[in-house]
C-alpha cells in the first residue's frame, strides 16, 4: 500500500521507531491497522520470504513509525526468516534501525503463554509498552486482569486495549508518548541460580560492559541448534564461544535439556506471579462459548465434516463466485480493444495495444476478484479463530509428508487458480512448510488447465462407459489429470522436505484463540494489501512477458510480395473484398454479405497461421522439434506450448491460428476438434494427433509451470528470483519426463 504521507513527514526529526511484536492470534494486525489507517507502506525484506509494513501515526507532536514484525511465539529462531525479528529488535538489520520502543501486544485470555514472549523481551532491556489486547472478552470470560499490578511486576508501562474498537487507544497513545527512550524500571531475571551463575559465567568472558551482553549470551546459552550463536556470535567476544560450549556441555552432562531449561524457568516465573494480577471471577471449569463451539468444530467426525464443507465452500467461492466479475473485466477489455481498433488502424501499433497491452493488463486483472474474495474469506477464518481448528483437525493426516493442516487451504485454493493459493501461504507460519506449499501449489490442476483437458478428452478420448453408464472414460480421465498433480505434489513435498528444505523433527504449535466476530477493518485491509500487492509487484512481471510473446508471434511481419501464390490470392481477396464491405452503408443490395465475410475471415486465418509459422515463434518451434518429437509433438504443437507461457488457456487459440481457424476459437470448438484429428505430420499422411499425444500433452499441462503469474507471483512472495527458477526448471523437467513416458508407453499400448 502506498504511504499516504508527504515527504517532509516521513523524514520529521521527531518521528520515533516502534516495533510492533506479539503472539499470533493476539490481535497485533488489528491494532496496527486501527493505529496507521491508510498511513502504511507494504513490501518485503530483503533476502526472507517476510512482508514487511509500516505504518505512521502522529500522536502530538512526534510521528511514531510502526513496524508490524511478523507473530512469534518465542525469540529462539530457526531460520533467517525467524531471525529477522531479533535483528530488527538489536538494530542488526540492514533495512531497519533500532526500534526507539517496542509495543508489545498480549490476549488478555490467554496471558500465561503470552508473557513467555514478553519475558524475553525484557531481557533486551529496552523501552518497551505492554497492550493488553481483548480485555472485553477476557471480562465475559470471568477473568480479571489488575493492569497495575502486572505492570509494577514487569516495571514497564502496561495498557488494557481492545484493538477491534479502539478502546483505550488514547491511553495506550500516552503511553507511547512517555516511554521513548524510558527503560524498564527493574532488571527482569526469571531464571534459577544455577542458570544465572551460567549467564553471568558468560558475561564475564566479554570485556566490554554493554546491555545487549546480556541478552546474546542468554539466548545462545539456550540455542539448540547453532543458528542463534552463529547469528549473535559478532555481538559478544571469542571467548564466550568456549565457555558457552562448556556450560552446554555441563547441563548436558546433568541431564538438563538445553532447550527445556529455558522454557521450565521462564514457565516457573510466570506461574508463581499470575495470581497476582488475574483473579477469575467464575469457576475456571465454567463452560464457555468457545468450550461449547469447540466440542462440534474439534471434534473428530463432526469437526472434520466442517472442515471439509467449509473447504468445499471456499473452493466454491473462489471458483464460481469470483466469476461474474472475472467476466466483466474480460468484457470491459473487449470493449477497450474494440474502442482502440475504431481509433488506431490496422498495423503494429494496434496489435501491440490490443494483443500486447491491453491482453497483458487483461491477464493481471482478471484474476484481481479471485484473490480478493479468497483474501476476504481467509481473513475472516482466521480472525473469528475457527483457522486455527481446521489446522489442528487435518494436521494429523498432512504431517505424515511433512506438512501441517493449515496447508490445505492454500493448495485447496489453488484447484481455482495457484496464484490466491501460493498468496494465502500467508497464513503459514512456518518458512520452510510456507516455501514447500508455495512449490506444490502449481501442481494443482487450475480452472486455467481445464480448456486444454476439455478439448482433448472430447476430440481423443473415446465416449465409453462402465457400470450402466455410472462411469465414463471421459470423465475417469478428467479425473487421472487431477490426479496426476495431487500425487506427484505429494511425492515432491516428501522430497522437497528430506532435501533442500530439510528440517529436523519439528513441532507444530498451534494455539487455539477464542472465538470472536472479525474485525471488518481488518479483513479489509488485508484484502485490499493482498490484491494491491498483486497488481503491483506480480503485474509487471506478466504485462512485460505476454508483449514479449505478442512479439515473438508478431515479428518479422511477411513481406507481401514474398507470399506463395495462394496466399498472395488470399492478400488480394482481402483488399478486394474489405473495401467492398466497407462501402456498405446497410442499404439493401444483391450481395451476399456473409458469405462474403466468410471468405474474408478464412482467407484471414491462412494468413495469420502463414505469419505464425514464419514468426520468431513458429521458427523457435521448429528449433526445438527435435526436444519434443519424442512426446509424439511436431513444431505446431511445441510452438503452441511455448505461447501458453503467460497462461496455460492460450494453447487453444493458438492452435486455433495455427491450424487456421482464427484466434477466435475455443475448448467447445467442433471446427478445432475437426482440424486436430484431420491433421498429419508435415510431408506424410501419418496423423499429427493420436490418442498417446493427447495424453501427452494433459499430462505436460498437469506438471508444467506454464503460467507466467504463478511465477511472478512465488517471486514476489519470496523475494528472490531463485524459487521462482527453480519451479520452472522442476516442474517443466518434470513435466517432459512424464509426457515422455506417458507417450512411449501409451503409443505402444493403444
Amino acid at each position: 500500500m502506498s504511504n499516504n504521507l508527504n515527504e517532509d513527514d516521513s523524514a520529521d526529526p521527531t518521528t520515533a521507531r516502534v516495533a510492533v511484536l506479539g503472539n499470533p492470534n493476539t490481535g497485533k494486525s488489528t491494532l496496527f491497522n486501527a493505529l496507521t489507517g491508510i498511513r502504511q507502506q507494504t513490501g518485503n525484506y530483503p533476502g526472507v520470504t517476510v512482508e514487511k509494513r509500516t505504518g505512521l501515526v502522529k500522536i502530538g507532536p512526534t510521528y511514531f513509525e510502526l513496524t508490524d514484525l511478523p507473530g512469534t511465539y518465542s525469540l529462539a529462531p530457526r531460520s533467517p526468516d525467524e531471525m529477522l525479528t531479533v535483528n530488527v529488535l538489536l538494530g542488526e538489520h540492514p533495512a531497519e534501525e533500532k526500534p526507539d520502543l517496542i509495543l508489545c501486544v498480549v490476549d488478555a485470555n490467554n496471558l500465561e503463554r503470552n508473557l513467555f514472549l514478553v519475558s524475553q523481551i525484557l531481557d533486551l532491556h529496552q523501552p518497551m509498552i505492554i497492550a493488553v489486547n481483548m480485555t472485553d472478552i477476557a471480562t465475559r470470560n470471568g477473568i480479571e486482569i489488575e493492569l497495575e499490578a502486572l505492570q509494577k511486576l514487569l516495571g514497564v508501562p502496561v495498557v488494557g486495549i481492545q484493538a477491534k474498537r479502539r478502546v483505550g487507544f488514547d491511553a495506550l497513545k500516552s503511553a507511547m508518548s512517555s516511554a521513548i527512550s524510558k527503560s524498564p524500571d527493574i532488571e527482569h531475571d526469571p531464571f534459577s541460580d544455577e542458570l544465572k551463575q551460567r549467564i553471568v559465567r558468560l558475561k564475564a568472558a566479554c570485556p566490554d560492559d554493554c546491555q545487549l551482553k546480556r541478552f546474546a549470551v542468554t539466548r545462545m546459552l539456550f540455542d539448540t541448534d547453532g543458528f542463534m550463536t552463529d547469528q549473535l556470535k559478532s555481538q559478544v567476544d571469542e571467548k564466550v564461544l568456549a565457555t558457552l560450549k562448556t556450560e552446554q556441555a555441563e547441563m548436558q552432562s546433568e541431564g538438563h535439556s538445553i532447550a527445556e531449561s529455558e522454557s521450565h524457568a521462564r514457565y516457573n516465573w510466570i506461574t508463581k506471579h499470575l495470581d497476582s494480577f488475574v483473579k477469575r471471577a467464575a469457576p475456571a471449569h465454567q463452560t464457555t462459548l468457545t468450550d461449547r463451539l469447540d466440542a462440534w468444530l474439534t471434534h473428530p467426525f463432526w469437526g472434520l465434516l466442517f472442515a471439509g464443507l467449509t473447504m468445499v465452500i471456499l473452493f466454491q467461492l473462489v471458483f464460481w463466485a469470483a466469476e461474474p466479475a472475472s467476466n466483466l473485466i474480460d468484457g470491459f477489455n473487449g470493449v477497450l480493444a474494440t474502442a482502440v481498433n475504431s481509433i488506431v488502424p490496422e498495423g503494429t501499433l494496434n496489435s501491440l495495444l490490443i494483443d500486447g497491452l491491453i491482453n497483458g493488463v487483461g491477464s493481471v486483472l482478471i484474476f484481481l476478484p479471485q484473490i480478493l474474495l479468497l483474501f476476504f474469506i481467509l481473513a475472516i477464518l482466521e480472525d473469528t479463530g475457527y483457522l486455527s481448528r481446521a489446522a489442528f483437525l487435518l494436521d494429523k493426516y498432512l504431517s505424515r509428508i511433512g506438512l501441517s493442516g493449515i496447508t490445505l487451504f492454500p493448495l485447496l485454493s489453488s484447484f481455482a487458480c495457484a496464484i490466491p493459493g501460493i498468496m494465502a501461504t500467508r497464513v503459514i507460519k512456518d518458512r520452510r512448510e510456507r516455501l514447500i506449499t508455495m512449490l506444490i501449489a502449481p501442481l494443482m490442476s487450475c480452472s486455467a488447465r481445464l480448456p486444454v483437458y476439455v478439448l482433448l478428452i472430447a476430440a481423443f478420448v473415446p465416449s465409453k462407459s462402465y457400470l450402466g453408464g455410472l462411469i465414463g472414460l471421459q470423465g475417469l480421465t478428467m479425473f487421472g489429470m487431477y490426479m496426476v498433480g495431487i500425487i506427484t505434489a505429494v511425492a515432491v513435498a516428501w522430497v522437497l522436505r528430506k532435501t533442500i528444505l530439510k528440517t529436523g523433527t519439528s513441532s507444530f504449535v498451534l494455539e487455539l484463540p477464542t472465538y470472536k466476530l472479525p474485525s471488518l477493518r481488518n479483513v479489509w485491509q488485508r484484502m485490499f494489501d493482498g490484491g494491491w500487492a498483486f497488481v503491483r509487484d506480480a503485474g509487471t512481471m506478466i504485462v512485460v512477458v505476454t508483449i514479449l510473446v505478442w512479439a515473438a508471434a508478431y515479428f518479422p511481419q511477411n513481406n507481401e510480395s514474398l507470399l506463395p501464390p495462394p496466399l498472395k490470392n488470399d492478400a488480394a481477396l482481402i483488399a478486394a473484398n474489405q473495401t467492398t464491405l466497407d462501402s456498405l452503408d446497410g442499404s439493401e443490395t444483391s450481395i451476399d454479405v456473409a458469405q462474403l465475410e466468410e471468405q474474408v475471415s478464412l482467407a484471414q486465418n491462412r494468413l495469420d497461421a502463414y505469419q505464425l509459422e514464419h514468426s520468431y515463434l513458429g521458427r523457435t518451434g521448429k528449433l526445438i522439434e527435435p526436444m519434443v518429437k519424442p512426446l509424439g509433438w511436431d513444431w505446431r504443437i511445441g510452438s503452441a506450448a511455448i505461447a501458453s507461457f503467460p497462461a496455460r488457456e492460450v494453447i487453444v487459440s493458438t492452435m486455433g491460428v495455427i491450424f487456421g481457424l482464427g484466434a477466435d476459437t475455443d475448448e467447445e470448438s467442433d471446427s478445432l476438434k475437426s482440424s486436430l484429428a484431420s491433421a498429419t505430420w508435415e510431408g506424410t499422411d501419418r496423423p499429427l494427433f493420436t490418442l498417446p499425444v493427447a495424453l501427452s500433452i494433459m499430462v505436460f499441462f498437469a506438471l508444467c509451470a506454464q503460467c507466467v503469474s504463478t511465477l511472478a507471483v512465488i517471486q514476489r512472495e519470496t523475494n528472490s528470483y531463485r524459487w521462482p527458477i527453480f519451479t520452472f526448471a522442476y516442474m517443466t523437467i518434470l513435466a517432459y519426463v512424464a509426457a515422455f513416458l506417458t507417450f512411449q508407453i501409451s503409443d505402444k499400448l493403444l
